[in-house]
This record gives structure tokens, sequence and C-alpha cells, in this order.
């Protein structure tokens, strides 16, 4: 229940904040929404933490959450913030959906389970294919304007880095701090990445134009959403889905939040969901599908090898 809960969380609140970074980012500048984002969700779990007396002042605790912390927030969001200054969310989001890929290259200590898996491998081409079907409709009108558009290819290869960024720093934090709190590590994960917003805002002048009095209310309860909902709520459940299920299997979630944006935006912006986008929805969710269908038959075997036929346990050593 706590895995099926944890990933509807994943799956449902990032996808709801597409709809929140676009309201933030039209009155606030993008590296301030990052710097506000992280340094106050940071700073809010790791006073949680205290407040537990979680143990939070360790070097040994601290070092890996802050390089996995850059690599997955400053990295991986960082670059995505920058490049869609130049590229079209939709044609981001196509690119962001190669995410569980980069998760099964760079896993080195997965490739025989995951390159001999036929679900596993079926179930990442076939969410790719979903995901072109579900924004290939804006994709054909808007790659032509960002080839046209000033800095439109350095994004695209930006983006490209963003998803590498991301899996790295995944697969850093599952590798890295095992034994360590998850309470404590998305913490200093947060407050090493807000600061590291803080740093690019003031770098590229953001707060020599930022009028905090003129942003309207509405870009506020945005900015409040994505600390509580998006970093506090479904960041956690993110790193502790890290340490108790496949980076494979976790990673699906670059599929299925674009779904939840599409239906949010059909809900709440009155936007419309064609055919062909219909189907890519489905095909999106049977990849998912797959992708988890061999991590359970994985799973049963495991369990299958441990006990005996009639309910005995059999030493793994011996099979």
């Amino acid at each position: 229940m706590k895995v099926a809960a944890a990933f509807g969380t994943v799956y449902l609140v990032w996808g709801s904040t597409y709809f929140f970074i676009r309201l933030s980012v039209e009155h606030i500048p993008p590296m301030l929404v990052g710097a506000f984002r992280y340094v106050l969700a940071g700073l809010i779990m790791l006073v949680w933490c205290l407040f537990t007396k979680e143990r939070i002042f360790s070097w040994r605790v601290i070092r890996p959450a802050m390089v996995s912390g850059l690599l997955l927030l400053l990295g991986g969001n960082g670059l995505l913030i920058w490049a869609e200054q130049y590229v079209p969310s939709s044609l981001a989001a196509i690119l962001l959906s190669s995410g569980p890929i980069w998760f099964v290259v760079l896993d080195r200590g997965k490739w025989r389970e995951n390159f001999r898996s036929k679900a596993t491998i079926s179930g990442l081409i076939v969410g790719s294919i979903g995901v072109l079907l579900l924004l290939g409709e804006r994709l054909i009108g808007e790659a032509g304007e960002t080839a046209g558009k000033g800095g439109g290819m350095a994004a695209l290869a930006v983006l490209v880095l963003a998803c590498v960024s991301w899996a790295a720093g995944s697969l850093y934090s599952k590798y890295k701090t095992v034994g360590n709190s998850n309470v404590v590590n998305a913490g200093w994960q947060m407050t090493a990445a807000g600061v590291g917003f803080v740093v690019c805002s003031a770098v590229a002048g953001e707060w020599g134009h930022f009028r905090p009095r003129e942003v309207p209310m509405l870009s506020w309860i945005s900015i409040i959403y994505l600390v509580i909902m998006g970093s506090l709520v479904a960041y956690t459940a993110y790193t502790w889905l890290l340490q108790v299920r496949p980076a494979t299997q976790v990673s699906t979630h670059a599929y299925v939040n674009p779904v939840v944006a599409v239906l949010l935006g059909v809900a709440f912006a009155g936007e419309r969901l064609s055919f062909v986008q219909l189907v890519g929805l489905i095909v999106i969710l049977f990849s998912v599908l797959l992708i988890n269908l061999a991590k359970y038959r994985a799973g049963v075997r495991s369990r299958g090898n441990k006990w005996g036929s009639k309910g005995v346990l059999v030493p793994t050593d011996t099979q």
C-alpha cells in the first residue's frame, strides 16, 4: 500500500506541477522559482528532522545528499527551466520522456537484468511511442518554430543533458544513500539545490528586475503548491521509492506525468483531447504496465527460489 500510494503521489502531483510552474514563471524569474521552491522546502524538511530528533549534521549523510540533489534538482530541473525559454513545453516533455531509457543505460549494476527483460525493453519503446502520439500534433507545429528560434538547437541538447543529470542523480541517490534517513536525505538534497538556484539566479541578474509587490497572489499560491506538494510530498515519495523499488520502475513517472498534465489541461484550461492523443494515453499506460509486469514476475521468481514448492524455505546458495 505504501508503494502504491507513493507511485500515485509521484504520478499525479508531479503531473500537476507543469501547470503550477507555468503559473509561477509568468511573473517570477525561472531561477528564482527554483530558489524559492527548494530553499523553503529544504529548510522546512530539515527543521522537521530536528523536531523529530533525526541526526542531520553528519558529513557522511550530507555529502551524498548534496551531490544527488545538485544532479537531480539543479541539473535536472534547472536545465529544463533554462531550455523552456527557447523550446515549447510540449517539445520539452517529449525529450524528457526519454528519462527511463537513461535509467537503463546508466544503471550498470542492472544491465544484465534490464537488457535481458523483453517486457522492460518493450515497455520503454512503447512508452516513447505513446508520448509521441500524445504530443505529436503539437510537435509538428512547434518543431519548425524551434528550428528557427535563436538558441533552439542548444536548448534541445540541454534537455538531453537534463535527462542524463536526472537519471544520474536518481541512481546516485539510490546506491550512495542506502541506510540514511530518507527525510534527512531529501532535506539536504533540496537545500543544496536551493542554494545552487540562488547562485544561478544571481549570476543571471534576476534579482535586479524582480519586484515582489508586482507578483499576483496566484503566482505565490503556485509557489506554495510547488513547495508543499511538489517537493515536500512528491519528492520525498520519489526518493523513498528509489530505495525500495527498481530504478527503471520508478522512472515510469516520465511517461505518466505528461498524461496527467494533458488531462488537467482538458479539465481546467479548456484544451481538447483528440482521438490520437487518447490512443497515446492508452499506449503510455500500457507501457507502464509492461515495465511493472517485468518487475512483478522477477519478484515472483525470486520468492519461488527462496521457498520450495511445498512452502519450505530453501537456502538460496543451493539453488
